[in-house]
């Protein structure tokens, strides 16, 4: 049946996009697109018909694009055009330099996607080929087509936050990387050391226990037995600092002492393996200090832009995922709708339907990697310390039509979570059970859960 109101909000939302870009790349403005690279930078200058109107190959840096931009203002105003916007892929760090030139130079700017790019190759000439020069004129026929976007001018502090956020991500990948190491190598030359504690890495004792053993068996804990339990415990009880901690759980000293005799796993690699992993704990520890750097840092930043408070206002939710959420983001207020939040970091549905066809929908995942990770684990530190949101767990996986499985829940309620910050950021007001909850005012009964 055909809606009676013409246009819907999503018409009405690309109809405005359209216009602001219209905006910026006119009819009376050539368009000077760049296949940015290390060294070399390759341009093409188009017009609106996707006519090339000339080239240009730059063995520069892309900061040093200045002469290229002149030129392209040149050649623009021989053919006619009263100006140049420039374009190129947001790949790596080298478009930022290439805006700034151009918002040097009073010219506009936009940005193509990658993957708008690579499917548009052989879309242009039915082949495959791929070069800087094709590369470069498919980048101006897309912008030609309004197939682009107005790329963030994230202020200092937003700008900030970001290049904190993507510090903090690869200290998480460091030290995750260590862990995996040392459960590796211990699974091969120790195995008994691993079965001391159900969680090895969460426990400090434990911790504590395997840092004393590689620091002073030289490759053999049975070595160690010397020492007996209470000085062995003692010099536990002197390590946990190190740790974070003060108290030893005797439960778990008395069973790393009781393996030091174990004999099982790989004996002639153990003095090695033992040797890298006394190396691995002191790099774990150290990216540990470094990461708690960083998050004091990132924190100050929210403080700043007055954000803390806002966003900790939602019940499970720490200041650090927030800010990492937001490291992620930019400020919220440059999206239009929380559904652009929602589909920027890819956990918007994909539906696969056609007439009377409704295939399964799944997430895109077409969004920021790290973004969807973000609130996917903020989601789930939440769930159990948010009644609304541990409302909406239950009845995605409970309702009778359309159930999720648990995964796919915790999956939807990151999305409401983003639409939560959103909502929170945008309007600077706390977070709000009630309105969460879909209750209006001076609405009663129970929190809607849908």
């Amino acid at each position: 049946m055909a809606q009676r109101s013409g246009l819907t909000r999503g018409d009405r939302r690309r109809n405005d996009r359209i216009e602001g870009l219209r905006r910026v790349v006119t009819p009376d403005r050539a368009i000077l697109a760049i296949d940015l690279g290390e060294d070399k930078q390759v341009a093409a200058l188009l017009d609106h018909d996707g006519r090339v109107l000339g080239r240009r190959v730059a063995r520069d840096k892309a900061h040093a694009l200045g002469g290229l931009v002149r030129w392209a203002a040149e050649q623009a105003c021989r053919h006619g055009f009263v100006g140049v916007v420039v374009g190129c892929e947001p790949t790596g760090h080298r478009w930022r330099s290439v805006m700034q030139l151009a918002d040097a130079a009073g010219l506009g700017f936009v940005c193509v996607q990658s993957l708008r790019v690579h499917l548009a190759r052989e879309a242009d000439d039915y082949t495959r080929d791929k070069t800087d020069h094709k590369d470069a004129v498919l980048i101006g026929k897309l912008i030609a087509r309004l197939d682009c976007y107005l790329p963030e001018r994230a202020e200092e502090d937003w700008a900030r936050l970001r290049h904190l956020g993507q510090r903090r991500f690869r200290l998480v990948g460091e030290m995750v990387a260590c862990r995996n190491q040392i459960d590796d190598l211990l699974s091969c030359c120790w195995p008994a050391a691993l079965e001391c504690a159900v969680k090895p890495f969460d426990s400090t004792t434990w911790l504590a226990c395997l840092a004393v053993t590689v620091d002073r068996c030289n490759g053999n804990p049975a070595k160690l037995r010397r020492l007996g339990r209470d000085r062995f415990s003692a010099a536990v009880r002197r390590e946990l600092p190190r740790f974070g901690a003060q108290r030893v759980c005797h439960k778990v000293a008395d069973r790393f002492f009781a393996a030091l005799t174990d004999g099982r796993g790989v004996t002639a690699q153990r003095r090695g393996a033992l040797e890298r992993v006394g190396m691995l704990i002191d790099d774990w520890r150290s990216a540990i200090a470094r990461l708690g750097e960083v998050e004091a840092r990132m924190l100050a930043v929210l403080d700043g832009l007055g954000l803390t408070t806002l966003v900790t206002s939602v019940p499970g939710v720490s200041a650090v995922g927030a800010a990492v959420i937001l490291a992620e983001t930019g400020d919220l207020s440059r999206f239009a709708t929380a559904r652009s939040v929602v589909k920027h970091a890819g956990l918007n549905p994909a539906e696969n339907t056609s007439a009377n066809f409704r295939g399964q929908t799944r997430v895109s995942h077409r969004g920021r990697p790290a973004l969807r990770a973000a609130a996917w684990r903020a989601a789930w530190g939440a769930l159990p310390h948010n009644p609304v949101l541990g409302a909406r767990f239950t009845h995605l996986t409970t309702r009778e039509r359309d159930r999720l499985a648990p995964g796919q829940a915790r999956v939807a309620c990151a999305a409401t979570l983003l639409r939560w910050l959103y909502a929170i950021v945008t309007r600077r007001e706390s977070w709000n059970p009630d309105r969460a909850a879909g209750i209006r005012a001076g609405q009663a009964g129970e929190p809607v859960a849908a």
